[in-house]
């Protein structure tokens, strides 16, 4: 009797861990997730509008699949037809702020000056859309 005791407590006390550590690593996968977050923006320039030192990166350059979010930004820009304002993609994972790093060590990024925009020129679809991650935050303490 005592036997069938110990294993049922023993069960329980397993199985109340087991709980306990699944919901603990809920709770930091999700503010794992919140503590950075990017925004990756497009928007379409005409041809008047490249700076003479720009270099234009063709769209099936293989370096814009290293950056999540690339591909889409470019999409919606054209798709939305964004001349005024930029399309973006809102990155919310675990390093989501490192696309700023890619973007400027990654592919040829056109630092500009007074009106010109800062980014990456790209030629895609008959159009030249710049590239550029236009809002980041790292967050030291996840917000509650």
């Amino acid at each position: 009797m005592f036997r069938g005791k110990e294993i049922a407590l023993s069960l329980l006390a397993v199985g109340t861990a087991a709980v306990a550590g699944y919901v603990l690593q809920s709770e930091r996968s999700q503010t794992g997730a919140a503590r950075s977050k990017a925004d990756l923006g497009a928007r379409i320039v005409g041809p008047s509008e490249v700076p003479d030192g720009a270099t234009i990166v063709d769209a099936s350059s293989r370096q814009l699949d290293e950056i999540p979010g690339a591909r889409r930004a470019l999409q919606r820009a054209v798709r939305n037809d964004a001349a005024d304002e930029w399309e973006h993609v809102t990155l919310e994972q675990d390093g989501a702020w490192s696309v700023v790093d890619r973007i400027r060590g990654s592919l040829p990024y056109y630092d500009g000056s007074g009106h010109e925009y800062n980014g990456v020129y790209v030629h895609y679809k008959d159009q030249i859309v710049v590239l550029d991650a236009i809002g980041w935050a790292r967050l030291q303490e996840p917000l509650q």
